[in-house]
């Protein structure tokens, strides 16, 4: 298994990680007329560096524990203009936000291809 963590390294994780964004983001959207409706969101920068530093675990109760934080990432957005019924999300945000994260999760996924690619003509000794 760890063979497999080299080759794809954090990727894994970050596609992961975009993927339960993006679900986010869609139930953001499809909740734009529901009244009291908190927009959520994941605060991508601090997952992937707890990710990081998970590698860098005490052994020692003396050491600093550099994995402290939200472990699960989950924010609420504040929106610029709040709606009378109480609903944050602001359509044309999530919208933007969305297709953002659809680019930035078909890059993820082109780089694994790629390093898929690589291994299979590693493979075949090409």
């Amino acid at each position: 298994m760890s063979m497999l963590d080299n080759i794809f390294g954090v990727h894994e994780n970050a596609m992961q990680l975009r993927q339960q964004r993006l679900s986010l983001l869609g139930e953001n959207i499809a909740n734009a007329d529901t009244p009291n409706y908190k927009a959520k969101d994941l605060d991508f920068k601090a997952l992937m560096n707890n990710e990081r530093s998970m590698s860098t675990r005490r052994t020692h109760e003396l050491h600093i524990d550099h994995a402290r934080g939200s472990k699960n990432g989950l924010i609420y957005r504040v929106p610029n203009n709040p709606a009378a019924d109480g609903n944050t999300v602001e359509l044309n945000f999530q919208q933007a936000e969305f297709g953002k994260e659809s680019a930035r999760y078909t890059a993820t996924l082109q780089f694994l291809e790629n390093r898929i690619g690589g291994v299979r003509r590693a493979l075949r000794g090409e």
